[in-house]
């Protein structure tokens, strides 16, 4: 009866299960989907508006300026949302996580010095010269650095300082 005076419906009786019996719970924002099965429909939805767009172009042929400036804004914006997606719903697990870092290792190569060739690891200094050293080579008579610090610091210190001028005319 209060219901009925309000104009508010009560809530469901129990959690909704997701319409694709995926077994996750779904909710009514999502159209009664979990959230995975929702980006998977809007990922399909985007890609089917892509296509569909990329037909029109090859049946109606070239398009003027203007139109062909929002095609490639509307292709871009897809790709990123669909890149964004990708990343979102990929599993994390400890077998990707493992072949991730390995990919990064390989990419970052190992840390060892440029003059010696020792390893370094955590402990090995950058110089300015874009190098990596060891604690005996860290030093640039050491290592013999192509980097100018005299240019630098006088380039830091016009910069800290500003150019002072006297007054052309003296206040009366």
């Amino acid at each position: 009866m209060e219901h009925d005076k309000t104009g508010c419906q009560p809530p469901p009786e129990g959690p909704i299960l997701c319409i694709n019996n995926c077994g996750f719970f779904g909710s009514a924002a999502n159209m009664n989907m979990c959230s995975k099965c929702y980006k998977d429909l809007i990922l399909k939805q985007q890609q089917a508006k892509l296509a569909a767009s990329s037909i029109e172009n090859i049946i109606n042929g070239p398009l003027n300026c203007n139109e062909k400036e929002a095609a490639v804004a509307g292709a871009t914006n897809v790709q990123a949302d669909m890149a964004e997606v990708k990343a979102i719903s990929v599993p994390f697990s400890n077998a990707s996580s493992s072949a991730v870092s390995g990919d990064l290792g390989a990419k970052e190569g190992t840390n060892r010095c440029s003059t010696c060739n020792k390893r370094v690891g955590l402990m090995g200094f950058k110089c300015r010269c874009g190098n990596l050293f060891c604690g005996s080579h860290r030093y640039t008579d050491k290592h013999d650095c192509p980097f100018d610090y005299r240019t630098a610091g006088r380039d830091a210190i016009a910069k800290a300082n500003l150019l002072v001028k006297a007054e052309k005319l003296d206040k009366i």
